[in-house]
């Protein structure tokens, strides 16, 4: 029976025994598809065919005896009943996701595994000494620090799969909460065999048609997007010929000299005062972009994971942001 005859026929309620038989795969892949707003873009994500996806949504929406998205060329909008199904489908991954980590949870003790999100090359001595801190006080307590990008991270938050993230947020997320842990301005700088290595008093439009390295959410709606207003503010015009999510493979390609790029200053200033980078104007600096403490007040974190989110958020409220990045 399709969607629009169950709710021809009546209410379009679904049996009450539905719990028996509904395939969890399908609301996962249905709460995919809401969070990237696309049939398409859910397919990539899950490694499947659209077909394969539209076909999934299909059954979902047959199951339940319920439209749950309405689609027209440029429009994606969920119903009322999508809305309802889109939260349980968030709320039952969250706890599949992560009941091995949960039953760990039942000991006097702290103990148990703090799973955190982060960007690549977190460089504050504040970060550092909360871990060893934690660690001599609840040294039963174990550690799992995936690097990813700041996108990936936010998604994995909503989802409810992780403790919390260090990384980049370009604005506030709905449902998620956050705290600075350090503010950082990114710089240009050019590696040793650039024409402008080692050059003073460089004028910025000497740039403009150089090559660029940069980071995959240098564009107008990522983490980065203050670097993509930058370039088209200054009319940067060279080509994008290197990109990466990671820190330390963007500093590699400038060093390297595939191009000109963006950097964190207090990251870059060891290679500058070892003749690895060179800074480029504008020297006032290209965009502040602070790092924060991400977390989903809504997760069910277990013992150890609440206990050290308690405990580097304190430790971070103890001191103002300029004072948590390393000393000169």
């Amino acid at each position: 029976m399709s969607v629009g005859e169950a709710e021809r026929r009546g209410t379009g309620q679904p049996d009450g025994r539905l719990g028996a038989h509904l395939d969890w795969n399908l609301l996962r892949t249905f709460m995919v598809i809401v969070q990237e707003r696309s049939i398409t873009r859910a397919a990539v994500r899950l490694f499947l065919t659209q077909p394969a996806v539209s076909l999934a949504l299909k059954r979902l929406e047959e199951q339940l005896g319920r439209r749950l998205v309405d689609r027209a060329p440029g429009r994606f909008q969920l119903t009322a009943a999508g809305e309802q199904v889109y939260g349980e489908a968030v709320a039952i991954h969250a706890t599949v996701t992560r009941l091995g980590t949960l039953v760990q949870d039942a000991t006097e003790e702290i103990s148990g595994h703090v799973h955190i999100l982060a960007t690549s090359r977190i460089q504050t001595p504040l970060l550092d000494r909360c871990l060893r801190d934690y660690h001599r006080l609840h040294p039963q307590v174990t550690f799992r620090i995936d690097v990813m990008a700041s996108a990936d991270a936010h998604i994995a938050l909503q989802q409810r799969v992780a403790a919390f993230a260090i990384c980049l947020l370009r604005e506030p997320i709905p449902g998620l909460a956050s705290d600075v842990l350090i503010h950082q301005t990114y710089r240009l700088y050019c590696g040793p065999d650039s024409p402008f290595f080692g050059r003073r008093a460089i004028d910025i439009a000497e740039l403009r048609r150089e090559d660029f390295v940069s980071f995959t959410s240098d564009q107008i709606d990522g983490a980065l997007s203050p670097l993509t207003l930058f370039r088209a503010r200054e009319g940067f015009a060279g080509r994008i010929v290197g990109s990466s999510a990671n820190l330390e493979e963007v500093r590699r390609m400038i060093v390297c000299g595939l191009g000109i790029g963006p950097l964190p200053e207090h990251i870059a200033a060891r290679d500058v005062a070892d003749g690895l980078l060179w800074e480029l104007p504008p020297y006032e600096g290209v965009a502040p972009v602070d790092v924060h403490i991400i977390w989903n007040p809504q997760a069910r974190l277990n013992r150890a994971e609440r206990s050290f989110l308690d405990f580097l958020l304190r430790h971070v409220r103890e001191r103002p942001p300029e004072e948590r990045l390393p000393a000169d």
